[in-house]
């Protein structure tokens, strides 16, 4: 088995394989509307690397080291990171679909969501501490056991986020938030 390296390349409307990935070290790439539903990611990495309006509905990125990476534009239902390399890796959305995707005890500090549709994500156990959740839709996302110090929800919506069960520290919130952060009192909040 060979190892592979791609640098400063753009691959551009290519519907990709295993076999175009597998054991392979992407550095410097930018991958613009390409579709990875056929991938089954395996020993490999990203470092610095784009992806724009592609595609990985229902994807298993399992054994995948994600460094400096942005996913904009993109597809990524039902993709669970919890399975990705967690030596050294970061990466951040925006304008990205991640409805029922998984991020159980990742840790996440600074990531950045922006305008992302998070319906029913999995943040349990994770660290988001400092993360920044900006005009996300956190419709059903699951946050038990979270750590949420400094993490910015100041323009998202439709989040419950129990701070009994959560560590809420200098989190940042907008008055309209509250709601959510009040539902198991079944409170009624009037405006």
């Amino acid at each position: 088995m060979s190892y592979h390296f791609v640098h400063d390349q753009t691959i551009t409307d290519k519907v990709l394989t295993q076999e175009d990935i597998q054991d392979t070290e992407f550095e410097h790439c930018t991958f613009k509307d390409c579709d990875f539903t056929q991938c089954f990611f395996r020993n490999v990495t990203f470092v610095d690397c784009n992806f724009i309006q592609c595609n990985f509905k229902e994807t298993k990125i399992n054994h995948t080291s994600l460094r400096g990476v942005w996913f904009t534009g993109c597809n990524l239902t039902s993709v669970n990171f919890a399975m990705t390399d967690q030596v050294i890796y970061e990466f951040h959305f925006k304008d990205c679909l991640l409805d029922y995707s998984q991020f159980y005890k990742l840790k996440l500090k600074n990531i950045q969501f922006i305008h992302c549709s998070m319906i029913a994500v999995d943040f349990m156990a994770s660290d988001l501490s400092g993360a920044l959740f900006d005009s996300c839709n956190l419709r059903r996302a699951v946050f038990s056991e979270t750590n949420l110090e400094k993490a910015d929800f100041y323009t998202s919506y439709d989040f419950i986020i129990d701070p009994e069960k959560n560590k809420v520290k200098k989190a940042i919130f907008h008055e309209n938030g509250l709601r959510g952060l009040l539902e198991k009192y079944q409170l009624v909040v009037k405006n």
